[in-house]
């Protein structure tokens, strides 16, 4: 009997042993799906079996706030609009930064998905308003990885053609204070400072425009509340003194009643 139950178990793993290991060869592999691509019909299904085979599931979240494609996209669109020509609000550069956050960790996870460049574009729309030095080099860095990465994309191809038009990077120059006018008969200084221009670009590298701002104004003192005179009891009247020799009035005694 116990023979018998001993060869039943070893069956058993056996069993299991070979069907694990059927399984393990039977698995696809990336050349496995790679050739599988290549074997369709038609130029167009083999380009789309390879965009759906490196593309990250509909149902995937990236970043910290978990955001899907469509999210990170939607993200940058209401940036941009909320933007308009041009903006430095901290709300929406901390906004940005989620969906910025999200699209570099979906890019090296799947960094053939097809819809990065359409993502990619999208955040160099909100970056290129947003006129701090940060945004505007990050706005540089992504049209490079358009053209350079994706340049057969419609995406990459549009920010070529930009790109050979010129891009100029703007952002603001820190406010200074307003100079205070000299006292009149005060002597001017000798020497006045003189505005540093902006180094012309090296090769590949975009044109700067640094802003300057307009000068804030001093904080004048406010002038200190003068103390208010306090109530105090109203002096005896002093009888006003008469001519020379004449005698005072004597004081009069006044009768007090008997009892």
């Amino acid at each position: 009997m116990k023979r018998t139950i001993l060869t039943l178990c070893a069956a058993v793993l056996a069993g299991g042993a070979v069907t694990m290991y059927a399984g393990a060869a039977s698995a696809p592999s990336k050349t496995t799906s790679k050739d599988s691509c290549s074997k369709a019909p038609s130029k167009w299904q083999r380009l789309q079996c390879e965009e759906y085979t490196h593309s990250a599931p509909g149902d995937q979240y990236f970043g910290r706030m978990k955001l899907s494609y469509l999210g990170i996209n939607n993200t940058f669109h209401d940036a941009a609009i909320q933007a308009g020509a041009y903006t430095t609000d901290s709300g929406i550069v901390n906004k940005i930064k989620f969906a910025d956050e999200a699209l570099n960790q979906w890019a090296s996870r799947f960094p053939n998905d097809p819809q990065l460049p359409r993502s990619y574009f999208m955040a160099v729309q909100v970056y290129e308003k947003i006129y701090t030095q940060p945004a505007q080099e990050k706005a540089w860095k992504y049209m490079q990885i358009l053209v350079n990465r994706y340049p057969t994309s419609y995406f990459g191809k549009i920010e070529k053609a930009d790109l050979s038009r010129g891009f100029t990077e703007h952002w603001f120059a820190l406010a200074q204070l307003c100079p205070t006018p000299l006292p009149s008969g005060a002597p001017m200084p000798s020497a006045l400072p003189v505005a540093t221009p902006t180094p012309l670009p090296q090769p590949g590298e975009p044109k700067v425009q640094i802003i300057t701002p307009p000068c804030i104004p001093p904080a004048t003192p406010s002038p200190s509340p003068s103390p208010e005179p306090s109530a105090s009891a109203p002096a005896p009247a002093v009888p006003a003194a008469g001519p020379p020799g004449t005698p005072s009035a004597a004081p009069t005694a006044t009768p007090t009643a008997r009892p």
